[in-house]
This record gives C-alpha cells, structure tokens and sequence, in this order.
C-alpha cells in the first residue's frame, strides 16, 4: 500500500456554513490517503480542527468522521431545544426579520446587557465531546487555534499543547453575539479578524508544503451589492478575507523569489497551495444563514462540502506534493492590483 499523501489543512470560518467543512472533511478521511500533519483553525474551522484532531486520536479516520457528526448534528439538537419555535410552519417566512431585528438589537446592546453570565452553548457541547487533555498530550497532529487578542489586535495563535476550552470559543467569538473568554486575564475574539485561517505559522511549524484552504467566505463577487444587508454582508466577507489575501499574496512571492533562484531552495521551502472553496454552494445564502443550524440545513451543506472535496480530488489529488493546484499567481495579482484584468471567480479552481 502506497504511503498516505502529507496535507496542512487550513480551515476558515463562517458560523453555520462550517458544516460544508465537515462535508469537506468527511469526504478526505472517506478517501483515506491523506495524512494530516497540522491543521490551523478559525471560528468554525477551530472546531472542525479540533473535532477532527481528537476523533483521529480516538480511533483514526472513521472515528474522527463520527465525531464530526455528532458535534454537528449535536449542535442542530441544541439549536432545536434552544428556538422550538424553528419546528412552526411559518418560521421559515420571518427569519430574515428576526435576523436583522437581532442584528439591529447588537448595535445597542451588548451580551452583557442582555445577560449577567456567559451562556455559550458550545461550550458544554464541546466539553462533552472533546477530551482536551488527550489533544494536549499528543504530538501526532499540530493544531493551530488562530484567537484576535483585543487589548491589542494581535494574532494569538493557539497550540495544541496548551488547548483549552476557551481558547476554541476565543476562537468563535464575535463579541457582538458572546461575551469575551478571558484566558490568563486576557481577552480573546474570533480569528477571523485577524488571521482567517492562520497559514504562515503552520507551514514553518511542519515539514509538509502542501497546505489546502477551505474557504467558505467568497473572495470575489461579481454583482454589485445595492441592499444594505447585502453591503453589510459583502463588507463582513472582505474583512474576514484580507488576512487571508495579506497571506496568499507572500506566499506567492516567496515561492516566486525561489523559482527565480532569489532565496535559496535550500534554505526555503516552496508551498503548494490548494483550495476548496464554497463558493456555488454559499455564495447566494443570505448571511442570516450563518446562524442557522437546523437539521435539514447542515446536512445540505454537509453533501455540498463532500461534492466539492470529491471533485476537488478527481482534478487535483494527484498534485498533492508536487505543485499547487490553483492560479494563486494570477489571484493575488488581480486582488491587489496588479492586473488590468477583472477577477475571475473561476481562478480558484484552474490549475497553477
């Protein structure tokens, strides 16, 4: 039997739509020729990240799917127990109200107005699933938990020997919806704004070039938003895309400056970038979806994430650890300006 093909993963975030990276997920262990040497996590990546981590460690590839599946599905049970009011025939009609209502509502209070304590679901969800103390101990997989510090709006890149809780619900915190977890004193928010996922610090971290992005924010779009939740949407996903681009836009250039015999292949280690994104399947999902974990939902996104990773191994699997499998050239170009060229959605899927 053939040695299983190294791969980074790095895992965004996107509230709900983190059910297409389990989609993702599930289908890569399904195909069982891929080892993960480290995966770096934001919001719902972090917990894609550290689900996935700690099922491997329980029981390899079929454990680590089950425990996908559960901590999912288990979130939909908990999102049922919480709104039962989800289950009336007519809710599906004025959720988007009550989207924007509470929305609207965060503008002018904060979770502390509306509660004196912090009542985080996930939690207790992932304390029930997570044996957090085995994912600290264990040095087979290299986890990389990406947290915003908000004292000063550094990256604070959690390990996976010193993993906690709190650093995973840091790491999905948008302070506008939860109260800030204090860690050491300090206070942490989501990753995303700041490092969506973290991919620099897990490639100098491991021997593997190969790194595979799950992207569930659209980088590019081509219609021009005119609605304001359509603008406030469009602004939320080019914020939580531009450390990712920052990122992208070095790694291009120091693979480039290697080609070129500028940095020395000896002393530098060229990456091999790869992405699955979710673009046809999340692109026209209202943002309000982002919070909506019903049952029905989370598995359409779940099949729509293994239908991409299924394609996304018949074109490029055999590219794994020999060169990249996207235009990331020709994107960063485009993203920064440096073309006369229009963005072209259809650069994350062509050949580099």
């Amino acid at each position: 039997m053939a040695e299983p093909k190294k791969l980074n993963l790095a895992l965004q975030g996107g509230g709900a739509h983190g059910a297409f990276t389990w989609g993702v997920l599930d289908r890569l262990l399904e195909e069982g020729t891929l080892e993960f040497t480290a995966i770096s996590g934001t919001s719902a990546g972090a917990m894609n990240a550290v689900v996935t981590a700690e099922g491997l460690l329980e029981g390899g590839n079929d454990r680590a799917r089950a425990q996908l599946e559960q901590f999912w599905l288990g979130m939909a049970d908990a999102a049922e127990r919480l709104n039962p009011w989800r289950n009336w025939p007519g809710y599906a009609l004025v959720e988007p109200f009550l989207f924007e209502a509470s929305m609207a509502a965060t503008r002018v209070l904060s979770p502390y107005d509306v509660s004196p304590t912090d009542t985080n679901p996930l939690r207790q969800a992932l304390l029930d699933l997570i044996d957090f103390e085995k994912v600290r101990r264990q040095r087979r997989i290299k986890l990389f938990i990406n947290t915003t510090h908000v004292a000063t709006g550094g990256l604070r890149c959690w390990r996976e020997h010193e993993l906690t809780v709190e650093m995973v619900l840091a790491s999905a915190c948008l302070p506008s919806l939860f109260q800030t977890p204090m860690i050491d004193g300090e206070g942490y928010w989501d990753g995303g704004y700041i490092a969506n996922p973290a991919i620099e610090p897990m490639c100098r971290a491991t021997e593997t070039d190969d790194v595979l992005i799950v992207q569930l924010n659209p980088i590019v779009r081509s219609e021009l938003p005119r609605k304001a939740a359509d603008i406030l949407d469009r602004l939320s996903e080019i914020s939580f895309n531009a450390s990712l681009v920052t990122e992208l836009r070095f790694i291009a250039e120091r693979n480039r400056l290697i080609n070129a015999g500028e940095l020395s292949a000896e002393r530098h280690r060229k990456t091999h970038l790869h992405m699955i994104h979710g673009d046809q399947a999340l692109g026209e999902l209202p943002a309000a979806t982002k919070l909506t974990a019903e049952r029905k939902f989370l598995l359409m996104l779940r099949d729509k994430g293994r239908e991409a990773a299924s394609e996304w191994l018949e074109r490029h699997g055999d590219k794994i650890g020999d060169r990249s499998s996207f235009n990331y050239n020709r994107l960063v170009s485009q993203l920064t300006q440096e073309s006369d060229e229009n963005p072209d959605p259809r650069l994350l899927q062509s050949d580099d």
